[in-house]
């Protein structure tokens, strides 16, 4: 297999360096952007591993005053952002590299926002015209380098971070919070776990799943979601079985921002069951998307008829219809080890009617193709725990 045939630089919807090895090149993608002092922004388990030492190594080689902030959750909170800014400021820095999974990365974009504001990091929460109170000419320039192949939050305009005071996640958006440029380079994610992969993964599928089942009108990124779905189908399974196979694990990360691409047309009641269930639980976001994705399509089944026999064409799935694509959907997950309830991951009964609630207004609610209930979200959010389909 010749590698080489994938390095490619790209331009959609940013600036996106793609290929092996390419993070080779991270302290010249900080040059280009004006950045003298970037402060690398990464997760504490990351944090301990050599690629982050080798990256700040690579930095400081080149001239760069090159710092290290790493106090970031699994779901990424307020306070967190917040010590980000403040390393930022004591460290005399000029630019963020958000480097690792999507907390990371989340975190990372939000503190390259928040250096240059006066206000509250909750009022830039992404309702009515919020994001027009950013200071733009204060927000720092972003090096997104992906370690897992999930949220895509390398190609997105927000962050998703958790109030801790509210117990609810609130995403932050500006348009300019999209990353200036992308290392999107495989190598830093053969080290991944299976079960993280395999999560991950499937957040990936869902983002592209549920932009391809949002009623609104984009086109675009009704194709981007089509063939995003069909590298996880061809890929994820290979990613998960064997961790060392690059060219897998290229495709996934090309997937996952495919995904997140594509989640412009809108999410759906997959991620507003998991935006409550990961901010009560501190659960693993990939993972909550990955067990309620069977339970969220039975539940849309009566309107997204169409579009399942479109995917299921696209995917060759034998059979055809909502249930190939259904039968295609639990094979997946057991094939990479995903669990079938939720309550196999840790989550209980005690908050049903509160997470129903908690559904019904998420700003992902909007856009699926139902407009469900608090109580028919807690009766979704219920079936799912018991796992029945």
């Amino acid at each position: 297999m010749d590698l080489n045939q994938y390095r490619m630089n790209w331009n959609y919807p940013t600036s996106m360096r793609v290929g092996v090895g390419r993070i080779s090149e991270l302290a010249e993608a900080c040059r280009q952007l004006g950045m003298r002092a970037p402060l690398l922004c990464t997760d504490p388990g990351l944090a301990a591993l050599p690629m982050i030492d080798a990256a700040l190594r690579q930095c400081r080689d080149a001239g760069l005053k090159a710092g290290l902030f790493s106090a970031i959750k699994g779901n990424p909170t307020g306070a967190n952002v917040m010590d980000g800014v403040a390393a930022f400021k004591a460290g005399g820095h000029d630019g963020v590299i958000a480097f690792g999974g999507g907390s990371a990365l989340d975190a990372g974009k939000a503190i390259a926002l928040m250096v240059g504001q006066d206000r509250p990091l909750w009022d830039f929460e992404d309702v009515g015209d919020n994001a027009s109170r950013v200071n733009v000419a204060g927000m720092a320039p972003v090096v997104a380098v992906p370690t897992t192949a999930g949220t895509g939050s390398e190609v997105g305009r927000a962050s998703v971070i958790t109030d801790d005071t509210a117990h609810i996640k609130r995403i932050i958006f500006h348009a300019r919070m999209l990353p200036a440029l992308v290392i999107l380079d495989p190598e830093l994610t053969v080290g991944l776990p299976a079960k993280i992969t395999a999560a991950t993964g499937m957040d990936a599928l869902s983002h592209s799943l549920e932009a391809f089942c949002s009623p609104l009108f984009h086109p675009m990124a009704e194709g981007i979601a089509l063939e995003g779905m069909r590298l996880v189908q061809q890929y994820l399974p290979r990613a998960v079985a064997q961790g060392t196979d690059v060219e897998a694990r290229l495709q996934m990360l090309v997937a996952s921002s495919m995904g997140a691409t594509a989640f412009q047309r809108g999410l759906g009641a997959m991620h507003a069951l998991a935006h409550p269930l990961g901010a009560l639980y501190d659960a693993h976001h990939g993972l909550l998307n990955a067990v309620l994705m069977p339970y969220v399509l039975v539940a849309n089944r009566a309107v997204i008829a169409p579009q399942m026999e479109k995917m299921a064409r696209y995917l060759a799935l034998p059979g055809g219809g909502f249930e190939a694509v259904l039968d295609w959907v639990l094979a997946l997950r057991s094939e990479v080890g995903i669990a079938h309830s939720l309550s196999e991951i840790g989550i209980d009964d005690a908050r049903i009617e509160q997470v129903g609630r908690m559904a019904e207004v998420d700003p992902s609610a909007g856009t699926n193709p139902i407009a469900f209930s608090a109580e028919q979200y807690s009766v979704l959010f219920e079936k799912a725990l018991r796992g029945a389909l």
